[in-house]
């Protein structure tokens, strides 16, 4: 939506600014001028260029209101929606006549729909039925606007359920994953003390052997070695065998006496 101003030149007020006037006509059809120009620039479709002279115009004149607000439309039909919001909100400020107002609110609506700044829109195109009742180019994208903060606010809630869901299973991954390495690490333990246990059965069925071996060894060195005893054991083991010896050469000779007596006693 374009804005172009209505009416001609300023009536002059008195002759003593005659040339005042003079030069403010001259300022001002320059401008107009420009702002043709940008104008088919814009129905060509080239924004850019459009911008470019609309721009110009503003440089021409700062409170050009027609200038500003077709800056805003070029820009918007840039897709630079956010440099639009910014020019329209301007020329809102600028306060001219009622129906450039409701077409700057409208044109608002516009960019902030494009930037999805739904509840923003739908206060502009209120704004702009405010002003202008039977504008139904408003009243369409008001509606239009309400059906998209609707859905996006549907998309909202499901992200936020989708996040709560995500961040529930996350948590219960997270758990079981620390389970998982606490499982693990305890099996790990586990393997390790049944390694342990078993080098140590190792080590004492080694040792067992060991000792087994140094006393076969030392059995076998005692039955190879003779026994070694003193002058004294010897001599006492000596006459206890002598002893021993005239003992039993004694219970000998006693049963002989007793057998021949025994004998002599049947014969007589």
């Amino acid at each position: 939506m374009l804005w172009q101003q209505a009416g001609g030149t300023a009536v002059k007020v008195a002759m003593l600014f005659v040339m005042l006037t003079t030069v403010s006509q001259l300022m001002a059809q320059k401008e107009r001028k420009i702002i043709r120009e940008g104008i088919r620039s814009y129905e060509k479709g080239d924004f850019s260029e459009a911008e470019v002279q609309f721009r110009k115009a503003v440089d021409l004149n700062h409170e050009s209101y027609e200038a500003d607000f077709n800056t805003g439309a070029a820009l918007y039909g840039q897709e630079k929606y956010k440099e639009s919001v910014e020019k329209y909100k301007e020329v809102i400020e600028k306060k001219a006549d009622e129906d450039g107002d409701a077409g700057a609110w409208h044109n608002l609506g516009n960019s902030l729909l494009e930037s999805q700044q739904y509840a923003e829109s739908i206060e502009a195109y209120k704004n702009s039925l405010r002003i202008n009742p039977l504008d139904e180019d408003s009243r369409y994208n008001l509606a239009y606007a309400k059906q998209k903060l609707q859905e996006q606010q549907q998309q909202q809630q499901d992200q936020q359920n989708q996040d709560q869901q995500d961040q529930q299973q996350q948590d219960q991954q997270d758990q079981q994953d620390q389970q998982d390495q606490q499982d693990q690490q305890d099996q790990q333990d586990q393997d390790q003390q049944d390694q342990q246990d078993q080098q140590d059965q190792q080590d004492q069925q080694q040792q067992d052997q060991q000792d087994q071996q140094n006393q076969d060894q030392q059995d076998q060195q005692q039955q190879a070695s003779p026994m070694e005893i003193s002058k004294e054991d010897a001599e006492r083991m000596l006459n206890a065998i002598q002893q021993q010896e005239k003992d039993v050469k004694e219970k000998v000779d006693k049963n002989k006496a007793a057998a021949a007596k025994i004998k002599t006693d049947k014969d007589w």
